[in-house]
């Protein structure tokens, strides 16, 4: 019997043998009859769904839609009906969305507010990115991002203040279900049950489940285990677990690799990023993933587990196929690690919207020059083929040259022994070329101090 214990807008809630690919917006909705949070896109991108979620860790927005009830194991879920206070008094952004007209319909209200009030709690006032998560289709955002401007100012509500008396998360094992807590844990009973499915932050997953109806057998739930959440930063390296969340990657990679960091905050949105994993980005083999391009790009190494043996290889080997990777059954992604290096990456996205959206390439280079001359260089790509990968024919044709618009021209046709890219919905086959092509005179034009971002250019 296992039994799931969480906070529910303060009230304990546990749940006996409840189905481990049930989602907390399902539960929600349909067992509780709570139906302030809303179900749109049933894929984590509209945030109609959004809740805020606590435990040791903090408080963050999340995607209902996409959050199985295992993943609120021993953690406070506050909800649309629960952030008002006791006596019924509005929450500052509640109160700052009547005041600023910042609703209309109201379907994407409750997923804004519940937005609104994280950042609020937190102290964060990047509104666009905060915000990037939740879609309003009739008010506009003008109205709702004043709201968030002018409730900014206001104290966080006593009902809201010090953290929760959250549960404690006891693990879970059976044949079907696991809640690990160590890393140990995990290996013995993923090596005993090698068919099973492993979810990190379910951002991918979840998917499989609201929208292809799979039946994902067992399953084992990894947010619980901490020692893959760890990182570590040493002279020769930089380390880091498969269940580190990709914000809080961007937050690392900010202090030792910026642009990396800004790509990260172009990763799908506030609530995606807050449980997403690294880990889980790299194993899922995804040749559009925007995590695997940088990290090879700066020489990562990818440590794999199967019980009790370990082994390591290069990132860019990991990748054997498209939906192929060298990973054994019963075999995990357990860390990353990244050479110390000084600081010459450049990433790029291009995607048709500049927030969350899936890439239709992804370009990182890591090129250093000294004395005017290509002295080191790795370059990979997404997008560009069936698995994330290196230009190496392009490299090629810069190492030992000398730094010039002549040595960017004549690597541009290396592209086309490298990369052989697909045409589909997100682009074509020409497009990608040639993008990926002009990533390169990007790059060059950086260096040369030319402004390129297009946030940044000004008419």
């Amino acid at each position: 019997m296992s039994q799931i214990a969480f906070l529910l807008n303060g009230d304990s809630v546990c749940l006996t043998n409840a189905s481990p690919t049930r989602t907390l917006l399902d539960w929600l909705r349909e067992d509780k009859g709570m139906t302030g949070t809303k179900e749109g896109c049933n894929e984590g991108d509209c945030g109609a769904c959004t809740v805020m979620v606590s435990d040791e860790t903090g408080v963050r927005a999340m995607n209902a839609c996409i959050l199985f009830l295992p993943q609120l194991n021993g953690k406070s879920v506050r909800t649309v009906e629960g952030l008002s206070g006791p006596d019924g008094e509005l929450h500052p952004v509640q109160q700052a969305m009547v005041d600023h007209h910042g609703s209309q319909c109201g379907f994407c209200t409750p997923g804004f507010v519940m937005s609104m009030a994280t950042a609020h709690l937190n102290g964060a006032t990047d509104y666009d990115d905060q915000l990037a998560g939740n879609l309003c289709r009739c008010t506009g955002y003008a109205p709702i991002v004043q709201a968030a401007k002018t409730a900014a100012s206001e104290p966080v509500p006593v009902w809201l203040s010090g953290a929760p008396d959250t549960p404690i998360a006891e693990p879970i094992e059976s044949d079907t279900l696991a809640l690990p807590r160590t890393a140990d844990e995990l290996a013995q009973w993923y090596e005993a049950h090698p068919d099973a499915t492993l979810i990190g932050g379910a951002t991918d997953v979840g998917l499989w489940v609201t929208k292809q109806l799979r039946d994902l057998g067992p399953v084992a739930f990894l947010n619980g285990v901490q020692d893959l959440k760890d990182t570590s930063v040493s002279d020769e390296d930089i380390h880091i677990g498969a269940g580190v969340t990709i914000t809080d990657l961007g937050t690392l990679m900010s202090e030792h690799h910026p642009s990396f960091a800004e790509m990260i905050r172009r990763y799908g949105s506030t609530q995606v990023r807050n449980a997403a994993t690294i880990g889980g980005n790299i194993a899922n083999g995804s040749p559009i993933g925007d995590g695997p391009p940088a990290l090879i790009a700066l020489g990562a190494t990818l440590y794999l587990r199967k019980g009790d043996r370990r082994r390591s290889l290069s990132l860019e080997d990991f990748f054997i196929d498209y939906g192929k990777q060298d990973r054994e059954p019963g075999e995990f992604v357990e860390a990353i690690s990244i050479p110390r290096q000084p600081d010459h990456l450049r990433c790029y996205k291009i995607s048709k919207r500049f927030d969350q959206d899936i890439s239709a390439v992804c370009g990182c280079f890591n090129i250093m020059i000294e004395h005017d001359q290509v002295t080191a260089v790795r370059i990979a790509f997404g997008g560009m083929a069936g698995i994330p990968k290196r230009a190496s024919h392009v490299e090629a044709a810069l190492i030992g040259q000398p730094w010039t618009a002549e040595t960017i021209a004549a690597a541009r046709p290396a592209f086309t022994k490298d990369f052989t890219p697909l045409s589909d919905m997100r682009a074509s086959a020409t497009y990608r070329l040639q993008s990926a092509q002009n990533l390169l005179d990007r790059f060059f034009a950086e260096t040369e101090g030319t402004a390129t971002n297009v946030l940044e250019v000004r008419a």
